[in-house]
């Protein structure tokens, strides 16, 4: 019962935030599914409930994505997805997620600090491989795309539909090297179903929320999110 109630609270809070940022499902479930399942069902089911939430809502503003950029992001994530899978693969979870964290903390901490990027063509490329790399190797795209775009002071229309357009893209393919080369099993589309219905509430509390939140809100909320999750993964590995 209590794992229950866990999940249920994980993927209704996750929704929320995606739905009304753009990118909070993946940074708030995965390191909380941690607790529940293994890395590879963690994983999977993180990316077939985003790839659920980025379907449902591309159409809604499909308006606010910034085309050009997707592409580069696209194009940089071909050649970070088979790195990322190699790393889940073969190098030890505790490391992997303590090198991230620390990572995730020191870009943070830069950006509170007001340090910002300006938006070049490499950097996009670079970005989205990163963002690939991320996804097959710990179910989590969104740090290289939120850090990138927050500082480059991206307001958070343009933030939310080019992620979430990016986020179709890299968790179906994530999801089939993942279930190619790892496997999948029967419980993690079990636990996908029973998770769906709390995906709707939680995109419609989201979509509401969305319209009440302005642009110097969405940071904080984003620099929140960022240091909540790089300092769990990081106290996770004591």
């Amino acid at each position: 019962m209590d794992t229950i109630i866990l999940f249920s609270i994980i993927i209704l809070v996750a929704s929320v935030l995606q739905a009304s940022t753009g990118f909070g499902f993946s940074i708030m479930a995965t390191p909380f599914l941690l607790l529940i399942y293994e890395p590879r069902e963690a994983i999977q089911l993180n990316l077939i409930l985003s790839l659920v939430i980025s379907f449902v809502l591309i159409m809604k503003i499909r308006k606010d994505v910034d085309i050009a950029i997707m592409k580069r992001f696209i194009l940089g994530s071909v050649p970070g997805l088979p790195i990322g899978i190699s790393i889940f693969l073969w190098l030890e979870m505790t490391i992997l997620k303590l090198a991230v964290s620390v990572l995730v903390l020191v870009l943070t901490v830069l950006l509170i600090l007001q340090y910002r990027l300006k938006q070049t063509t490499i950097r996009d490329f670079v970005v989205g491989g990163l963002s690939g790399g991320f996804t097959t190797s710990i179910g989590m795209p969104g740090p290289p795309l939120l850090l990138y775009f927050s500082g480059t002071n991206t307001t958070k229309e343009k933030l939310r539909g080019t992620t979430l357009a990016f986020y179709l893209w890299i968790y179906l393919v994530s999801l089939v090297i993942q279930v190619v080369i790892a496997g999948t099993s029967e419980e993690i589309w079990i636990s996908s179903l029973k998770g769906l219905p709390l995906v709707i509430v939680g995109l419609i509390v989201g979509q509401l929320l969305f319209k009440r939140i302005n642009q110097k809100l969405f940071r904080v909320l984003t620099y929140v999110l960022l240091f909540f999750t790089g300092l769990y993964l990081l106290i996770q590995q004591f």
